[in-house]
């Protein structure tokens, strides 16, 4: 054939498949789907002319001169097709050759169907939904990629099959997660994750190392970063010999009221303790928003606004208060958050914070590395340049179910793309949106549930999830490898899957050595999960990495090569309650240089008065060892129907063989329970075939009421029903929460055991 046109030449059959020793050759994967397909695509040399051949073979690339090599043919994207029609050309095959009948029809009869198309049918095809996705959300990607000279990469057929294929399930920075470390809650809560999904194709566009910053951003940066709350706290000093006192130091404390968050604790183990109150009015443009913050903020977050947005207004109170706090970079742990009540608000604003902590982190890469393609090598100082830590990953965000996930990537699109007619490209978002979301029709028509309830467990409630996300100025990737994302949102358990244990040979944990913001919103909802899941996090926060991960050392800070990561990360805790595991997380792990801010609000009426039903409640003062001294009077008569609320598993163990051991007539009810045996329980406790019922709290939080699912059937039946509390002089924070702080101190403190609570009286 001549350059102008294109020749295609027929397989050989599997038989005739020989090397030049005439061994038998290995086929690859494609090649043999290209064979399966019954035709291969190639450029042939011309027959004749040595010297034209030479010509051709040195206008060939080093990669089309690779594939050639590796596979005996070009790669049929670099063929010479002329605009005049030309016909198939076909190679004459010596007679003592085995050919088929396929192939003597082929050479009869013209092509209907192309080639290509056959090849693509033997692989794996892509989803139509997926297809879509990419020419609508991609097109800008796709046509970066198409347009790479020849000589940018050395990459394979089998490689370029893969990327094109969004199916291609490759993770090597996750592995498989082992099986065994569910202990989380009730089973069907957490689906068995499959092989996970990263997105491979899009990594050199969202790389920090191959991207700029142009001049005129650059410099509106510089202008700004000695008033910039972000720069002030990655560029403070720490001196060797404060990270000495640190142990030794005691912790300062000062208290000060703020006018909606209540009673603040400001403390620090560092020498200065400074301290602040919020402002009246506060301005957009003093908060040192990265673009296109201060315009988008303002329409996302205008649900939660009674007025029209503007920038004079653009935070509800609450809101104003929790983010000079976040802009502060002070760590802090916020116990009244709610689903009902303020959950959406309080997400809202720390995806701001997020979103503009991680657009100033890579506007400083990308400054800097256009600074040093401008200037010449060995010029300047090297610290002016280190903007990074260890490791890519620098925002750690810890939600319950796959629906906060959601949620929260949502947020993160509205905030870069706001009002703006331009979409921004989200890489594989059609994907997420299935993974992550949830279908109405799953959840049972007839399921009645609480408000509060409703609010929690809404959506797809999954829990065990990670995934990356990356953002490059006004693009996010999600799915992410994790070595490649600036955002990784995850579970507990998700995160314990690969973290792994002690002796493990597949565990990662690199990745968690350079979170310079971890927020673990909704923490109550992890005590009813597996409380052991964040401690274990916890105590792999800002460890040096065991691998480099291909980090350029020159670029680091000082304080992460130091091992001085966790004095400059920022920690946002989030929960419903103030909890003694919660409490204690916070004191012990956030050791912020910019000191801790915590809302320490005393309950004054107690969560009792939600009590609706008329019921009288008994609170019994423990100061017995054991519950021998106390279970014989439920024995009588006229408790023959009680039902026993134990919050710990494991005393619900201890109680269950006690029970047993004791031949009581009993029946049991935990979140491990199958739904044939709940209700089995149900019935014999609720005919009064069983005097006993033990319920733990956790099958409470995720299935039942108690108080509140009272009713009377019969007139007369209340006055039988009674609620018996124990407690002891260790339960006194949870006490406080359920009868408030002075009636616990009353009774925590009073010569009598026994107090009564009657509610439900008008």
């Amino acid at each position: 054939g001549s350059e102008k046109s294109c020749a295609r030449v027929h397989v050989l059959p599997k038989s005739l498949a020989r090397g030049r020793n005439g061994k038998q050759e290995v086929l690859t994967p494609v090649v043999q789907a290209r064979r399966k397909a019954g035709l291969l695509y190639g450029t042939l040399l011309p027959p004749s002319r040595s010297r034209s051949r030479s010509q051709l073979l040195n206008s060939l690339t080093k990669k089309q001169k690779k594939h050639l090599r590796d596979f005996g043919e070009e790669h049929p994207f670099y063929d010479r097709v002329s605009r005049k029609e030309a016909k198939p050309q076909t190679c004459q095959l010596s007679e003592s050759l085995d050919t088929s009948s396929s192939e003597s029809e082929a050479e009869s009869e013209p092509e209907q169907v192309s080639g290509y198309n056959r090849l693509l049918a033997t692989l794996k095809d892509v989803s139509k939904e997926d297809e879509e996705e990419e020419e609508e959300e991609d097109s800008v990607i796709d046509e970066t990629e198409m347009n790479l000279e020849d000589g940018d990469s050395d990459i394979s057929v089998e490689e370029e099959t893969a990327v094109a294929s969004t199916d291609v399930q490759k993770n090597a920075a996750l592995p498989a997660d082992p099986k065994g470390k569910d202990g989380h809650g009730p089973p069907g809560t957490s689906e068995e994750s499959p092989e996970e999904f990263t997105d491979a194709k899009h990594e050199s566009l969202f790389s920090l190392e191959t991207n700029f910053l142009e001049e005129e951003r650059e410099g509106n940066c510089s202008l700004k970063a000695l008033q910039d709350p972000f720069a002030q706290h990655v560029n403070k000093e720490l001196k060797e010999k404060e990270i000495q006192a640190v142990a030794t130091n005691p912790k300062t404390t000062h208290q000060l009221k703020w006018p909606i968050l209540g009673q603040l604790v400001f403390s620090s183990r560092f020498q200065q303790l400074e301290t602040f109150k919020p402002p009246k009015d506060i301005d957009l443009k003093s908060l040192h928003l990265q673009k296109p913050l201060e315009s988008t903020w303002i329409k996302t977050n205008s649900q939660f606004l009674s007025g029209p947005p503007n920038s004079s207004s653009p935070f509800t109170p609450l809101q104003k208060e929790l983010f000079l706090i976040m802009n502060s970079y002070r760590d802090l742990f916020y116990p009244e958050r709610t689903a009902l009540k303020n959950g959406e608000e309080i997400r809202q604003v720390y995806c701001l914070h997020v979103i503009n902590h991680v657009l100033k982190a890579n506007a400083q890469v990308l400054a800097n590395n256009s600074r040093c393609r401008s200037q010449k090598l060995g010029v300047g100082d090297d610290d002016d340049f280190r903007d990074q830590g260890l490791t890519r990953p620098k925002v750690l965000i810890v939600v319950p179910f796959r629906e906060a996930a959601l949620r929260v990537v949502q947020l993160f699109i509205s905030l870069l793309e706001g009002d703006s007619k331009k979409k921004i490209i989200v890489s594989n978002k059609k994907r997420f949106n299935g993974e992550y979301g949830s279908d109405p029709e799953e959840r049972p028509p007839n399921l009645k549930r609480p408000e509060d309830y409703e609010a929690v467990f809404v959506g797809n409630i999954d829990d065990h999830f990670r995934t990356g996300v990356a953002i490059l100025q006004r693009s996010i990737r999600l799915y992410a490898p994790f070595y490649s994302s600036d955002i990784l949102i995850a579970s507990p358990l998700g995160l314990r899957t690969i973290i792994g244990g002690e002796g493990e040979k597949k565990r990662d944990f690199d990745f968690l050595s350079s979170i310079e913001l971890l927020i673990i919103d909704q923490a109550d909802i992890y005590l009813m999960q597996n409380w052991e899941h964040v401690l274990h996090l916890m105590n792999h926060m800002n460890l040096l990495p065991l691998d480099s991960h291909g980090v350029d050392f020159s670029r680091v800070r000082m304080w992460s090569l130091n091992n001085w990561s966790k004095y400059y990360r920022q920690t946002l805790l989030f929960g419903a309650l103030q909890d003694a595991q919660i409490n204690s997380v916070f004191n012990k792990y956030c050791v912020n240089v910019q000191g801790q801010v915590a809302v320490r609000n005393v309950p004054m009426t107690g969560c009792i008065s939600h009590v609706l039903v008329q019921l009288p409640h008994v609170f019994q003062r423990m100061e017995a060892e054991n519950l021998a001294s106390i279970l014989p009077q439920y024995r009588d008569a006229v408790m023959s129907h009680t039902l026993i609320y134990v919050p710990s598993y494991f005393d619900f163990v201890r109680l269950r063989n006690y029970f047993k051991k004791e031949d009581l007539n009993f029946t049991h009810i935990c979140e491990y329970t199958q739904k044939s045996g709940v209700s089995r329980a149900r019935h014999f406790f609720l005919q009064g075939e069983k005097q006993f019922l033990l319920l733990t709290e956790r099958f409470h939080f995720y299935k039942s009421e108690v108080c509140n699912m009272l009713q009377a059937t019969t007139r007369g039946q209340e006055a039988a029903w009674t609620c018996t509390v124990l407690y002891s002089k260790y339960d006194a924070q949870r006490l406080a929460a359920v009868v408030g702080v002075e009636r616990a101190a009353q009774m925590l403190q009073s010569k009598k055991n026994i107090h009564l609570f009657i509610t439900g009286e008008r």
